[in-house]
């Protein structure tokens, strides 16, 4: 199954198992039903901005949406990279404890360019570590520039952005989300049918 395909029944899933109409996680979204409706069909690329959106209005890591790293230490495809106007992101990991999941990516900055990243989950904090470039990444009003070997982290239940003024930049980068709660303080499973 490729990315679009598996992205998209996995949505399809998670909005149903929350039982959302179409229109209504178009509206806490603000992505359009016909794009909602392309990407659960998987005959639409999903972006990086799209799938925060969405997953954002559902209450869940971004990884709930995608394809399962594979096995720690084991060997096999690496799976395909989500790109947005300025980051690919490829999960590596993922992390689930009672409080948290930490998802761990391996991303790419384009040099010059600068991706605008809107408010995660209340709750979620990101951490980068650059291995080659630097990077401007933070909140809009108190960015912090990371070089090799540094580390930024910030607040991203916020606005947020990611820069790489001075040419292409590679790192990891982890973020840590809360788990839902329902109504009744239960912990809400963050991956499809789990």
């Amino acid at each position: 199954m490729g990315l679009n395909e598996d992205v998209g029944r996995r949505l399809r899933m998670l909005r149903r198992e929350r039982e959302l109409s179409l229109s209504e996680l178009s509206r806490r979204s603000h992505v359009g039903k016909g794009t909602l409706s392309e990407l659960e069909s998987g005959t639409r690329n999903p972006t990086l901005e799209t799938l925060y959106a969405l997953t954002t209005a559902l209450g869940l890591p971004l990884s709930a949406v995608l394809s399962d790293p594979p096995p720690t230490g084991g060997r096999g495809p690496t799976p395909p990279g989500v790109s947005g106007s300025a980051v690919t992101a490829v999960l590596l990991e993922r992390y689930e404890d009672e409080a948290a999941v930490t998802d761990v990516f391996r991303v790419s900055i384009r040099a010059g360019a600068v991706q605008e990243s809107q408010a995660h989950v209340a709750g979620t904090r990101e951490s980068l570590m650059v291995l080659t470039g630097t990077a401007v990444v933070g909140p809009p009003d108190d960015t912090r520039t990371a070089g090799p070997g540094v580390s930024a982290h910030w607040r991203a239940d916020a606005p947020h952005v990611y820069g790489a003024p001075d040419g292409d930049v590679e790192g990891v980068l982890f973020v840590r989300s809360p788990l839902a709660q329902d109504p009744r303080g239960q912990r809400v499973t963050s991956r499809p049918g789990g």
